[in-house]
């Protein structure tokens, strides 16, 4: 699933029920969820934190600006952060499967929409800029609601979208995509908020002003301070003391965490308080955590303690929360602090029911789930087992020369684990699909056609879902057979039903490929070109799926017991 993060800023920090009226008409858009409202008396402004798939999100952004224009009056605003808009600042961000440009573009159409529609003109900032002169936020914003109406006079303070008119009670918008930004601080066992910025300074990106052998600031011949760039990319620090937990901290906004990541800022803040005689006892997280980041620790870690990162999400997220510290001054709940958790998720998911609720609902009476998702499960089960093995070889005692292709097995076969278990609901929801099309209306020809394109397309959804579960389950057919080969011993056993699974996984969904495409029209030339195609493709995955199986089979029986002849 697509989700982008959409953090407004509007400048209504004192008078809830206007902030309620904001909330509640982004709420009123089906697939977003609003995660956080940060309200504000004194900089009298309220940031709002949604997130959804990037079809919902512009529209619940728009709702959300729309009210804002209806119920915040700017020349009566006063407040202290600089702001310029009822709708400050309105940017998108890149949370999951979707790419920056793919957020730069949905700035687009929200900015459009705005300008069109409310009659506000708006700025297009950050990584959906159109000129270099207007990615920093500051730029745009200088001289604030205030002096927007002799800026806009100017011709090169065009707006990229709406009007080029002063609209009084609305102001002006700024609008664009940048990267998730995480509020990070490190907690260290001292008090003194001079060692803490020390460390900070040493760490950010700006860096600290050169001194000379006196003490003394370096200047440049233009009289600027001449600094000396700090060792961590994309990061900004600053030291304080916090009284409610009786320590200093290193206050970070990691405003690119793939350039700087959760793990290297502790371990770089670790490293320089340890010169100073310094600890870094614990982290916390300040609102909002993409769970991407939380992975990438809980590998990092394990790995720095030799342990086999290929286990599964949940303890990856426990090894970065106990090796960060995440939990040393406020308890850290990833279903309260990790983005995606807090999207709410469908009614009824299969794989999230307990074996014998899902047992229970495939023996009922309802026609989904049924073959597909089983062979689905099949698959995720065989993917399992391949990645538990493989975890086994790493931590055995004899296999050290294994460990590197050990670790990558079981990394891969937790990866297609969790995406074969996706296509238990996603074949579920297919099936479904298709009643959903035929129920449609018929009564006239523009009805009966819309129907029949339904059909057709829900149709090729249901090939296509058990079509990419036999190509994912083809690949732990490789998984396997290198754990058979250079695995433990004592697991091949293990290794030998792993493959057992993905056979019967793999032929399970090629019977549902082959009856789904029984379903197409034969008169339809385009319908059966895809026929054609798909089921050339299905037998080419079958035929070579039953080939590596048996290989893998002999090979399990020929170690387990040599001294008995098996044949097929």
């Amino acid at each position: 699933m697509k989700l982008v993060e959409c953090v407004p800023n509007f400048s209504e920090g004192r008078n809830q029920k206007v902030i309620d009226a904001i909330a509640d008409a982004m709420r009123s858009v089906q697939g977003v969820s609003l995660l956080d409202v940060d309200k504000g008396y004194s900089t009298n402004r309220t940031v709002m934190t949604l997130v959804g798939p990037p079809e919902t999100i512009v529209e619940a952004a728009f709702q959300g600006i729309a009210a804002a224009a209806k119920l915040i009056d700017m020349r009566q605003h006063k407040g202290e952060h600089p702001r310029m808009g009822a709708t400050d600042v309105c940017p998108f961000i890149p949370v999951s499967n979707i790419t920056m440009e793919e957020c730069a573009r949905l700035a687009d159409q929200l900015a459009e929409r705005v300008g069109k529609e409310l009659g506000i003109p708006v700025y297009l900032y950050a990584e959906a800029a159109r000129s270099e002169d207007r990615r920093n936020l500051a730029d745009i914003r200088k001289g604030e609601y205030e002096g927007l109406e002799e800026k806009m006079r100017d011709p090169s303070f065009k707006p990229d979208f709406g009007p080029n008119k002063f609209n009084a009670t609305a102001g002006a918008t700024v609008i664009g995509a940048r990267q998730f930004l995480i509020a990070y601080n490190v907690n260290l066992n001292t008090r003194s908020k001079k060692l803490a910025n020390d460390i900070a300074l040493t760490i950010r990106e700006a860096g600290r002003a050169k001194r000379n052998s006196k003490g003394e600031i370096e200047k440049d011949a233009s009289g600027n301070n001449i600094m000396v760039p700090g060792t961590l990319k994309a990061c900004r620090a600053v030291g304080w003391y916090v009284d409610e937990y009786k320590r200093a901290q290193v206050s970070i906004n990691l405003i690119d965490y793939t350039q700087t990541s959760l793990e290297h800022a502790f371990d770089e803040v670790a490293r320089v308080a340890e010169q100073l005689g310094v600890r870094a006892t614990g982290s916390e997280i300040v609102g909002l955590v993409p769970l991407a980041p939380m992975l990438q620790a809980g590998r990092h870690y394990l790995k720095k303690q030799g342990r086999c990162t290929g286990v599964s999400q949940d303890e990856l997220i426990e090894t970065a929360v106990q090796s960060l510290g995440l939990a040393e001054v406020a308890p850290f709940d990833p279903k309260q602090k990790i983005i995606e958790f807090g999207v709410a998720p469908p009614a009824v998911k299969l794989s999230n029911m307990t074996v014998s609720a899902f047992v229970d609902e495939l023996a009922s009476e309802s026609p989904a789930p049924g073959g597909g998702s089983v062979a689905a499960l099949a698959g995720s089960l065989a993917a399992a087992l391949s990645s538990m093995v493989a975890c086994l070889t790493f931590d055995k005692k004899g296999f050290e020369a294994e460990r590197p292709l050990m670790n990558e097995l079981a990394e891969k076969g937790q990866k297609l684990k969790a995406e074969l278990l996706a296509a238990v609901d996603a074949d579920k929801d297919a099936f479904n699909s298709i009643i959903a099309a035929r129920r449609l209306p018929k009564l006239n020809a523009e009805e009966i056609a819309k129907r029949d394109q339904a059909i057709l397309d829900a149709t090729k959804l249901a090939t296509t879902v058990p079509l990419n579960v036999m190509k994912k389950i083809a690949e732990t057919f490789d998984l396997i057979e290198q754990t058979v080969e250079k695995g433990n011993p004592n697991s091949l056993s293990d290794a030998g039903v792993a493959c057992l699974m993905a056979l019967s996984g793999v032929e399970g969904a090629y019977y549902n490929v082959l009856i789904n495409l029984d379903g197409f029209d034969k008169q339809d030339k385009p319908a059966q070109e895809f026929v054609k195609t798909t089921e050339k493709e299905a037998t080419a995955l079958m035929e070579s799926s039953r080939k590596q199986a048996e290989k893998i089979r002999q090979k399990v029986l020929s170690k387990l017991a040599p001294q008995v002849s098996i044949t097929a």
